[in-house]
């Protein structure tokens, strides 16, 4: 694991209150980006960015907290997403519907900065240590959880079938090397004989799910004449 600074966006139209958390969260060595209203954090999102944590509010201009949390939830763009509702409004039915929504916390105005700090910091340690737990590999956006067999992106689970995953995980533990498919195929499907081609037709499969450009790859390169090349820098 590198020791990059948590993300953490605050979606807040009032720009004390937004400014005050960003500056509490700065002190903990914590990096934060401010929206003042929905739709701009919504389409940041949608462009890729994963941040480790959303500070939300419930009251804000055009697109609402509770409409985000709905949106977020059913958009294929954006991975699951650790959020930390932050509202006046405190009636259970509220705190009810923003935790069935999809928000992992409710903290009620007027808060303790320092409080709050003390919260994302505990919400951002549970989910490092999950993170942890694991034997994993990164590459760029995704992270590969070897325990569990499984491909994320962000936090969004990507789907893939078991010999999928196999050619996945056998790239991705000897990076940077020129593989034949031979070698792909001895040690994958563990016959000396068959048909080689079935490497290729894997690898299309798994560029078609992780590669931006699946003609222009930037993970699962083809070294002509050889075989294939994982680039994990």
């Amino acid at each position: 694991m590198d020791n990059k600074k948590s993300l953490v966006f605050v979606i807040e139209d009032e720009e004390s209150i937004s400014k005050l958390i960003c500056l509490y969260l700065s002190k903990s060595d914590i990096n934060t980006k401010a929206f003042y209203n929905a739709e701009d954090a919504l389409k940041e999102l949608e462009n890729g960015t994963n941040p480790d944590l959303i500070i939300l509010d419930l009251n804000l201009p055009g697109i609402s907290g509770f409409e985000f949390l709905e949106r977020i939830k059913k958009s294929s763009k954006i991975p699951n997403q650790n959020i930390t509702i932050l509202s006046a409004r405190d009636a259970d039915e509220d705190i009810i519907k923003g935790l069935d929504i999809g928000a992992d916390e409710f903290i009620t105005k007027p808060f303790s900065p320092s409080v709050l700090v003390a919260r994302i910091k505990a919400n951002l340690r549970r989910n490092s240590l999950s993170i942890q737990a694991e034997d994993i590999i990164t590459f760029g956006e995704y992270t590969i959880l070897l325990n569990s067999c499984v491909l994320k992106k962000g936090s969004k689970k990507i789907p893939l079938s078991n010999k999928e995953y196999e050619v996945l995980e056998y790239l991705a533990k000897n990076p940077n090397t020129s593989l034949s498919p031979e070698t792909i195929y001895s040690n994958v499907w563990k016959v000396e004989f068959g048909d080689i081609t079935a490497v290729a037709v894997y690898v299309q499969r798994l560029r078609k799910k992780i590669e931006e450009n699946p003609n222009d790859c930037k993970y699962i390169k083809t070294d002509f004449g050889k075989g294939y090349i994982f680039c994990n820098e």
